[in-house]
């Protein structure tokens, strides 16, 4: 797990500040916990509408030579999100900034990586251009959906990963008999590097076809989960369509229990009437987003990376290894 250590005296010098933090306003109450954790506040910045919808930043504070960290997912509204991260990206650049980097806990736009068919767009290396010509020299980002992702761009790229928290609750349920299970084909990896920390526990592999964007079909479960307790293993929860279809499917083929965990909890559209109904006990997410205050579900926890963020930030500023967090 991320190491508790003292880190204000990393990020200044002689009384100088060598290190701010911005947010912008996509999940403030993040940003301020990563602040709290490198022992400062967050840099002021003003961030207004026009009456017409586009949007006005000014940097309310010298950042000239400044190591700069700009925390924004660009998560929903992402069109709205991801414009006035451009536009932050654009006042520090023109501000003199120092170095400034981008810390995306979610990546926006991130599942369209490749053209699946014909006169199709790739989305998530647009986003990477747009992002380097608006000032970026570099990116920090959160359990990416394709790791090539970070090929998209001519910067620096560190790919962080939220298991270490994950792991750390799974571990306190009051279960021994787990195992890990991959909604698709795809999630291997990340169900097997999850059951490598999990004492070697077995895993399981749903067979998914998936007809149209947002609707997937489960068909089969390749493992053995009966009797057993069941962790669904994702980097993303959005309609939570592929989640409960899975989490039924488990059911019948005897497993015990049914969790689920994953780093960005999307849950857009009927999500959160979807989990209520499914036989899932608890789905763990973290901060990455922000969950939507006007809806509840006892079945939701959510975690947070602020510690990880924080201290990936300061290993960043000090030139140290970021890999060592997860080693």
């Amino acid at each position: 797990m991320v190491a508790q250590m003292p880190l204000k005296h990393r990020l200044q010098q002689g009384g100088k500040t060598l290190v701010k933090v911005f947010s912008g306003t996509a999940n403030p109450d993040l940003a301020r916990e990563v602040a709290e954790y490198l022992g400062m506040e967050l840099g002021q910045v003003r961030i207004t509408p026009f009456s017409d919808g586009e949007i006005y930043v000014q940097i309310q504070e010298s950042v000239r030579g400044i190591d700069c960290f700009v925390i924004q997912p660009t998560c929903s509204p992402v069109n709205e999100n991801l414009m006035e991260l451009l536009i932050l990206l654009d006042a520090f650049k023109r501000a003199s900034a120092g170095r400034i980097t981008v810390v995306m806990p979610y990546y926006g736009y991130g599942r369209q990586d490749r053209k699946a068919a014909g006169r199709e767009a790739i989305t998530a290396k647009l986003v990477a251009d747009l992002l380097t010509t608006a000032g970026a020299n570099r990116v920090v980002a959160l359990d990416l959906h394709a790791p090539q992702i970070m090929g998209f761009f001519n910067i620096l790229v560190d790919h962080l990963y939220a298991s270490p928290v994950l792991i750390e609750h799974i571990r306190a349920l009051p279960h021994d008999d787990l195992v890990l299970v991959s909604p698709d084909v795809g999630g291997v990896a990340r169900a097997r590097a999850f059951a490598k920390k999990l004492n070697d526990a077995p895993i399981a592999i749903i067979d998914k076809r998936r007809s149209q964007h947002n609707v997937a079909e489960s068909l089969n479960v390749v493992g053995d989960v009966k009797g057993k307790v069941a962790i669904m293993v994702d980097d993303m929860v959005d309609t939570a369509g592929t989640l409960v279809k899975g989490a039924e499917l488990l059911k019948k083929e005897g497993a015990r229990k049914i969790y689920a965990c994953a780093t960005h909890g999307v849950l857009s559209g009927p999500a959160y009437e979807r989990l209520e109904k499914s036989p899932i006990e608890q789905l763990i997410v973290t901060n990455s987003i922000p969950l939507d205050s006007s809806k509840n579900s006892k079945k939701i926890v959510q975690l947070s990376v602020a510690k990880l963020l924080g201290e990936a930030i300061a290993r960043i500023h000090d030139d140290c290894s970021v890999s060592e967090l997860f080693e």
